[in-house]
This record gives C-alpha cells, structure tokens and sequence, in this order.
C-alpha cells in the first residue's frame, strides 16, 4: 500500500507542473483571444458572423508590430518622449504608470537598452551570501551624496512570491556569480530547490 502511494506521489509530482504550465498557457491565450475578439467586434472592425478563432490574437500580434514600429522611428520616440512626461506630471497615474513602465522594461526588447537583469551577483551580508541582480550600476543621487560611497542597486527576489527587495549595497559587498539570469532566477524563486548550471562565483 506504502508502494502505491509513493508511487503515486511521485507521477503526481511529475505529471503537475506540466499541467498547471499548460493550463496557465492556454489560460493567457485564451483570456487574450476574448478580450481582443470582444474590442474587434465593439469597434466594428470584423461583425460576430465573420469572425474565425485566432482572428483577435492575429490583430493584437499586428497592432504590436505596427506599434513597435512607430517607436523604432525617431519620430515615434520623440512622441513616446513626450507621452511619458504628460503622464509622469499626473498625480496617481504617474505612480501606475512608471510602475507598470520599469517592470514592463525589465522584457527583452533587442533595441540595446540594458535596463533588465543583467549582471547575477552574490551579496555578502556577514557570514550570509545573498543571490541578487544589478539593476543599475548607480543609486539616487541624494544617497550617493549622503554615503559618498560607491554604491549599486541591487534586486533580491523572494521565493515562491511576485516580489522582492531593492537594496543599495556597496560594490565591495557584491561579486559576480558565473551564472546565467535564468538560472538564478530560477534558484532564487524556489527557495534553491531547483538545481542550477554554475553555482560558483568569480572574482
């Protein structure tokens, strides 16, 4: 009886993971697939009748296109300059946006601007050793005024939670981890039960 259980267990530990990955897949899909259908048909771009399956995600994927398009220009990033200083002056909304803007940036976008977790590093707190990401290589001026030390921002991510805590940490209390973003990432979100490539830092 024990042997049947273990061995269910250990087919329900295998098998989860992939389920729960494929429903959260098909969950965001779909949810995607509804809201666009219901903006094509509300706008009368495409009538209930003429509209097929795929049809909203085909519109979201050329909408980003174009859109992504529009700000490569010079033109549509003046512009983008602009609407980010409108927004940045309205109390409130400022504080959404910027917070939706800086953790959307944290997404690959291959236009070269090195916002997202670059650099793994491992933090020294005493005889605790920390996993962290270099956000940036500077901190807010007024604290680097008030430490006059040479200071970086560093971000440590909680385990198994959607958050974590950014601390200015002297550059003399971080040194490179030879590990790559995801394996970090990875370790780090599920409290070191995940094995990783490299667990060894250089100096």
């Amino acid at each position: 009886m024990r042997k049947i259980f273990t061995l269910t267990m250990r087919g329900l530990v295998t098998v989860l993971p992939v389920a729960l990955t494929v429903y959260v897949i098909w969950w965001a899909v779909h949810s995607l697939e509804l809201m666009l259908r219901h903006l094509l048909i509300a706008f009368d771009i495409v009538s209930p009748a003429h509209y097929w399956p795929g049809l909203g995600l085909l519109a979201g994927f050329l909408v980003l296109l174009l859109v992504g398009s529009l700000v490569n220009a010079y033109a549509g990033r003046i512009a983008l300059k602009y609407w980010d200083e409108l927004l940045g002056r309205i109390p409130f909304v400022k504080t959404l946006y910027g917070g939706f803007r800086d953790v959307v940036s944290l997404l690959p976008s291959g236009s070269g601007d090195r916002r997202d977790l670059q650099r793994v590093v491992v933090a020294h707190f005493g005889e605790v050793r920390a996993i962290g990401f270099v956000t940036r290589e500077d901190v807010p001026a007024a604290l680097a005024a008030r430490d006059g030390e040479d200071l970086v921002t560093v971000y440590f991510p909680m385990s198994y939670a959607f958050g974590g805590y950014t601390i200015y940490l002297p550059r003399r209390l971080v040194e490179p981890l030879d590990i790559s973003v995801e394996d970090a990432m990875r370790l780090a979100i599920t409290a070191g039960l995940t094995a990783a490539g490299s667990r060894h830092g250089s100096a």
